[in-house]
């Protein structure tokens, strides 16, 4: 247990430079993509068993039109961000989750990928990094984290249980990794390339939020989980609520 507790500080030390925070990146990135790639061709393997006519009953161009149709939506959602009363100013939620995994239920965890990739992209266009690149790479792994394992396991028996399996996984998940990176990848680095602050310092304006808060750990527990919870079950609610009436005027088009 000890070693696996010094391994984690190395690794957050390994944080506080821009060489480990860009290695990271391509890392969490990579990877991400690499399982919904996986899963994807996973599923058009099973689904040209079962039913070869439905193995790609979407063309390449309609799936472009309609990732890039979602993801600019999630970025116009990106904007309307709302303050939480019990973590730091500098955490927000927005719902620029709920047409990304709309996407991925659609036509799969590759392009629900994607659309998160490109979401982040069009942001940045319009209104460049105010956190060092820092919050936008913590949008797009933890929705990441959302979006993908929702999708593979919606995508596998396409009905409301299932979504909402997905749904409640893609929360625990997404939940789970957020606790790892805000701890050891995203404080530290926000908190250096940011402006050379210590962690500490981050740590004192949950404090001034939560008096309860007074460590790392308390500020994960505390500001972290809840806000991941919070916000992707807020979508899951409003996804189930609303995906099957657009997806059958979606498959009306296709």
């Amino acid at each position: 247990m000890s070693k696996l507790k010094e391994l984690l500080n190395n690794f957050s030390h390994a944080m506080e430079n821009e060489a480990g925070f860009v290695l990271a990146v391509i890392v969490f990135i990579a990877a991400l993509f690499a399982l919904a790639i996986a899963a994807d061709l996973s599923y058009r393997k099973n689904m040209k068993k079962i039913n070869p006519e439905a193995a790609g009953y979407i063309s390449s161009t309609k799936k472009i039109t309609i990732v890039g149709a979602f993801s600019a939506l999630a970025a116009i959602l990106m904007y309307l961000e709302i303050p939480l009363f019990f973590a730091p100013s500098f955490y927000k939620i927005d719902f620029s989750e709920i047409p990304v995994l709309i996407c991925g239920f659609l036509l799969g965890p590759t392009s629900a990928a994607v659309s998160e990739a490109i979401k982040i992209l069009i942001k940045l266009i319009i209104h460049p990094t105010s956190t060092a690149f820092v919050g936008e790479f913590a949008n797009f792994v933890v929705g990441c984290a959302f979006v993908i394992p929702a999708s593979i396991i919606y995508q596998r028996h396409k009905t409301r249980k299932r979504a909402v399996v997905g749904m409640v996984s893609g929360t625990l998940i997404s939940t789970v990794l957020g606790m790892f990176t805000n701890a050891y990848i995203l404080l530290p680095a926000f908190a250096v390339l940011y402006g050379g602050m210590p962690v500490e310092a981050l740590i004192s304006m949950g404090t001034e939020v939560n008096p309860s808060i007074n460590g790392m750990f308390t500020f994960i527990l505390l500001a972290v989980t809840p806000l991941n919870l919070l916000k992707f079950g807020l979508v899951s609610v409003v996804v189930f609520l609303i995906y099957k009436k657009i997806s059958i005027l979606l498959k009306m088009k296709l």
